[in-house]
């Protein structure tokens, strides 16, 4: 069985307002280029990842909710880029400003 990371960021607001953080947070980990490829580099291939409530025993993940207004316990997950897509993101961006100019 592998090991995980697990953290724990206490997030003292409104269910609103921490979803928000929650996104803010997560997009740190994954949204940019050099994170991707640290990530990649070290075998990283995907972040599992859930909010919840210190309350709620059930574990539920309250980033994901239905047109009820209730909540899962399924983890929502981040896949890692691999290096051969990060160059193809890259080249395509090259391209369309190539083709922009």
């Amino acid at each position: 069985m592998p090991y995980r990371l697990h953290i724990d960021i206490p997030l003292n607001m409104s269910e609103d307002e921490a979803c928000t953080a929650s996104i803010q947070i997560l997009g740190l980990l994954a949204s940019e280029d050099t994170q991707a490829l640290i990530l990649n580099a070290i075998g990283v291939e995907e972040i599992n990842y859930r909010l919840g409530h210190d309350d709620d025993r059930q574990k539920s993940n309250y980033l994901q909710k239905n047109e009820n207004g209730h909540v899962n316990n399924k983890k929502s997950r981040i896949a890692v880029p691999k290096l051969e897509q990060i160059e193809a993101m890259q080249n395509l961006s090259k391209l369309d400003e190539e083709i922009d100019l």
